[in-house]
């Protein structure tokens, strides 16, 4: 089976460096699933899961808070604000996350910015759904 080097990087440093036989990841226009040769191209990451099929059959789950895929035949480069594998998730810190975020949203006050409020809940939800292997 073909597959496609692959590797995420954040403002920290490499979060995920493989081969992989294909890639689904989610861009603020819809899913995409690439396979290697894949036409070049570059899109808007969402904030969501990025899916990582291995050759064996066996996949992976990375967390990431929206960024930019780029894909050309032969490789695959993800740059995103920040992503962590499922296995490295620390539940309880995206649980509180969660907590805080909601109760920012139900305050109704006017200090509160309601948008970087929702970003946090989004991605807390997302880091929580993955680590669980939901979405």
């Amino acid at each position: 089976m073909k597959t496609v080097k692959v590797n995420i990087v954040t403002p920290d440093g490499p979060a995920y460096d493989s081969e992989v036989a294909m890639v689904i990841a989610k861009t603020v226009s819809g899913e995409i699933g690439v396979l290697p040769g894949h036409i070049p191209t570059v899109a808007p990451l969402a904030i969501g899961a990025v899916t990582l099929k291995n050759a064996d059959g066996s996949q992976e789950r990375v967390a990431v808070s929206g960024g930019f895929i780029e894909i050309r035949p032969e490789q695959i480069s993800i740059l995103a604000p920040s992503a962590e594998l499922a296995a490295n998730i620390d539940i309880k810190r995206a649980k509180e996350s969660l907590a805080r975020a909601e109760q920012r949203l139900q305050k109704k006050q006017d200090d509160i910015d309601f948008k970087r409020a929702e970003l946090a809940l989004n991605r807390a939800i997302n880091r929580i759904s993955v680590h669980e292997g939901n979405m």
